[in-house]
């Protein structure tokens, strides 16, 4: 294992991003330069850019300015355009692009002295109409076609508000008064989305692609193979833990699976596990991992600027349910391993422990600095500078990853790639942000959604569960994230009474469900084309294995004591009934039970000593009282009754199959 190839940086074309060269290689690397020192600027209150960052507004149209028009110049317009060279047309657009967001750098100032939002000069509209549809078009090429066409409808939605019927019926606007409210409003394309960007995102984005760059990939899976290679089903425990930890800097579940899924799928059929449920095991740990503290993906820093809570807050929040997953993925490949008799690797071929902490050990302490700093010191903003800064330096002093020039344009052109994709998505989700805004939907939808649901939470947190998971599926996570930010939190907060940061938390893990579960299953189609499985197959079996995804938002939502918002005493006891309960159906699940074997001993009683336990499972970790029926004590109590006798049942099953093979071998 020791000469595997370096997987620090992602495969360049995963996205269909245009290779460059030549003059065009230069642009994305020059203006993420200057956009990271931009950033500093504004992020540090240096002032030494001030004619920029001095006026917010001007500030994040500059952002815009940078990263829009490169997605001209990366992005194709359609699959069978040049990938080699960058065509005239998209020269022109490139240029067009720039000079209209140009317009509005130049003229942040004039729009907010003179009040353009509300009324604008005739060739400033115009310029609005023409910023409005490059944004739609950018979305198109970054985000893909539902997205686009999401954006572009709900967009123009402002136009007809007055004509569509019942409850999505809203105050109507002129298009002359909705393309400058799009371009030109802090509700819209300026909104919180690109906001959070400018405030939170760059800094951890440009830590995340430094700490790959700089070998924390491949440091991280050759620790994950030292720890867990020889341990029974060891390569699945390795694909949980590197794949959790890449997936963390990355942000990102595609490239997360196809980073670190070339090794840890591979591992796993070598030691006996199938393709689809290596492929399965993969997608459900790259998944996870966007979800997991510290650096979560993007939409994590967009859910601090909506709430307006530290982003530290929302780290510390998703430390628990997190841990409830890979708890239960750790199991369930535990279970499977262990009644399929699936060894570990040879210690031989795995990578030497001491010596991969001797290499890599600073990453190790990068990530403290950046908790005591996030956590302790609250600099959510500053953080990952100081971080990034920290790692830079001392991979320069210690000889095994040094960067030479060729490392710091591709650190440049990485971060380029990254800021121009999310770019185009934030500002497309901002253009639909803004129209629920200017009509007013955005603040009667709440009414009409709780109205829908009869009045009844459980109710609406299926609904808001399903929204959650179709929008997942069309949208990206981050924009399907905000559009039900605006629209459905709302209802579950004021109607149903519940805490707001679990609200949102509950939005985000149920757009992330769409990467694993049949019919897209994005994450499992990616992992089983390098396992050579069947994607609906694998997205099944990933379905299976990822289960407890589906229940744990449930739990904190219900019980925000899940996410720390309660007394110690009842963090404590909720989080150890959650404990026992994922343990228990991720055993049920695959048919092995920690500390008492193999459920299948007996083939009659089989499926109802497992369905017995994933019931009483999830009956002991359910939060009792408010919008459910039954008090905790009740749950508990119905709990046991449901898990004493299959566990019982199963320990007497065992016992009579050791004895008639003790008989049989005798």
């Amino acid at each position: 294992m020791n000469d595997r190839k370096d997987t620090s940086s992602p495969p360049e074309n995963v996205s269909g991003i245009r290779q460059l060269s030549g003059f065009w290689l230069w642009v994305p690397r020059i203006a993420t330069v200057v956009l990271t020192l931009f950033t500093i600027d504004y992020l540090f209150n240096l002032q030494l850019i001030n004619f920029i960052t001095k006026v917010e507004s001007q500030f994040f149209y500059t952002l815009v300015a940078l990263m829009l028009p490169l997605v001209y110049v990366l992005w194709p317009m359609n699959r069978h355009a040049a990938r080699d060279r960058v065509p005239w047309y998209d020269v022109i657009l490139f240029l067009a692009t720039a000079g209209v967001c140009g317009f509005f750098v130049y003229n942040a100032e004039q729009i907010l002295d003179r009040g353009w939002e509300y009324a604008a000069p005739d060739y400033a509209i115009v310029v609005s109409f023409l910023f409005w549809a490059t944004v739609v078009e950018a979305v198109r090429r970054a985000g893909g076609l539902p997205i686009a066409v999401i954006v572009a409808i709900a967009s123009i939605y402002p136009i007809f508000a007055d004509l569509v019927p019942g409850p999505i019926q809203g105050f109507p606007s002129s298009p002359d008064q909705t393309a400058i409210y799009h371009a030109m409003s802090r509700e819209s394309v300026m909104g919180i989305p690109l906001q959070a960007f400018a405030n939170l995102v760059v800094g951890f984005l440009l830590f995340g692609v430094a700490l790959q760059q700089t070998g924390g990939g491949k440091f991280f899976i050759n620790l994950a193979f030292a720890l867990l290679g020889h341990v029974r089903g060891g390569p699945a425990k390795v694909a949980v833990f590197s794949s959790g930890l890449m997936g963390s800097m990355s942000g990102s579940v595609i490239t997360n699976v196809l980073t670190t899924g070339v090794l840890s799928i591979p591992a796993m059929r070598r030691v006996g596990f199938s393709k689809s449920h290596a492929a399965g095991v993969e997608a459900c740990a790259s998944t996870g991992g966007v979800l997991m503290p510290p650096v979560m993906g993007a939409t994590a820093f967009v859910m601090a600027a909506f709430l307006n809570i530290p982003y530290g807050t929302i780290a510390l929040a998703a430390v628990v349910p997190s841990f409830l997953y890979f708890l239960g993925l750790f199991i369930q490949i535990d279970a499977y391993a262990a009644r399929h008799d699936l060894k570990g690797l040879p210690a031989s071929e795995l990578p030497s422990l001491k010596q991969t902490l001797k290499e890599g050990w600073y990453f190790i302490f990068v990530f403290g600095l950046l908790i005591w700093l996030l956590f302790f010191l609250r600099q959510e903003a500053t953080a990952p500078f100081y971080a990034t800064a920290l790692l830079l330096v001392i991979n320069q002093i210690l000889p095994y990853q040094r960067w030479g020039w060729q490392q710091v344009k591709e650190f440049f052109s990485s971060s380029g790639k990254l800021f121009a994709e999310l770019i185009a998505i934030l500002t497309g989700v901002g253009l639909l942000v803004g129209a629920l805004s200017v009509t007013g939907l955005s603040g009667t939808i709440a009414n009409d959604l709780i109205y829908l649901a009869g009045g009844n939470t459980l109710v609406l947190l299926m609904m808001g569960a399903l929204t959650s998971f179709i929008l997942g599926i069309g949208m990206t996570v981050t924009a399907a994230y905000i559009f039900l930010a605006v629209a459905l939190a709302p209802a579950l907060i004021t109607g149903g009474g519940m805490d707001p940061l679990a609200v949102h938390l509950f939005i985000l893990y149920w757009g992330m469900l769409s990467f694993i579960t049949p019919p897209v299953a994005l994450g499992a189609f990616a992992a089983s084309t390098i396992a050579g499985s069947r994607p609906m197959e694998t997205g099944l079996q990933a379905m299976r294995l990822g289960s407890v995804i589906y229940f744990i938002p449930f739990l904190f939502v219900l019980n925000p004591a899940l996410i720390f918002q309660g007394s110690w005493s009842e963090v404590t006891i909720v989080i150890g009934q959650a404990l026992l309960g994922v343990l228990l159906i991720a055993g049920a699940m695959q048919g092995y039970l920690l500390g008492i074997g193999d459920l299948s001993a007996s083939r009659l009683l089989q499926w109802p000593i497992r369905l017995a336990l994933i019931v009483g499972g999830l009956l002991l970790a359910i939060p009792g009282g408010g919008p459910v029926p039954l008090s905790n004590i009740e749950l508990s109590m119905i709990s046991a009754i449901l898990i004493i006798p299959a566990v019982v049942a199963a320990k007497l099953a065992l016992r009579r199959r050791h004895r008639r093979l003790t008989t049989a071998m005798t």
